[in-house]
């Protein structure tokens, strides 16, 4: 019983301080008046703004269309076939191409697997900040390293491409 009265006492103490607080707005964000309501258009004048639109975009669409070339389906399924003819060891090429369906796919596992360790995706980040970091102070940063950059890329192509 004591409780009880202890506990309404001090409820009504609170709704007493409650009531002479001032009531000011507390927010991070600023007061926005209220929307003003778009002004309205005849709907002839609505109409004809959006004919004019997807007239723009026809025009677009038909400009582009012409100057990129089109693709002939069947085409390019006879290409296809042609090369797939022309490849001498087809059980090689499918195995080829099963494991790098395979390797794509257990590489994401092994990518949602890191990614999924609390504080390693973050560590990575940082490790990959840093490593950006040392190649463009060690490679783009001057002229001589630029141009030390370009050789070896152009060393690479020549020895890819066979011709070193």
């Amino acid at each position: 019983m004591v409780m009880a009265a202890a506990a309404s006492s001090s409820m009504a103490a609170t709704t007493v301080l409650l009531s002479r607080l001032p009531t000011t707005r507390c927010s991070a964000l600023p007061y926005l008046p209220p929307r003003l309501s778009s002004p309205s258009f005849p709907p002839s004048i609505k109409h004809f703004q959006e004919s004019r639109r997807s007239s723009l975009l026809q025009i677009r669409a038909s400009s582009s269309e012409e100057t990129s070339p089109s693709v002939d389906s069947s085409e390019l399924l006879t290409d296809l076939k042609e090369k797939w003819d022309a490849v001498e060891n087809k059980s090689t090429v499918l195995l080829y191409g099963g494991g790098a369906i395979v390797a794509v796919w257990l590489s994401s596992i092994v990518v949602g697997a890191i990614n999924s360790v609390p504080l390693l995706p973050k560590i990575l980040e940082l490790v990959g900040l840093g490593y950006t970091g040392w190649f463009v102070y060690r490679y783009l940063l001057f002229k001589s390293s630029r141009k030390e950059l370009s050789s070896d890329i152009e060393a690479l192509k020549k020895k890819i491409a066979g011709t070193e």
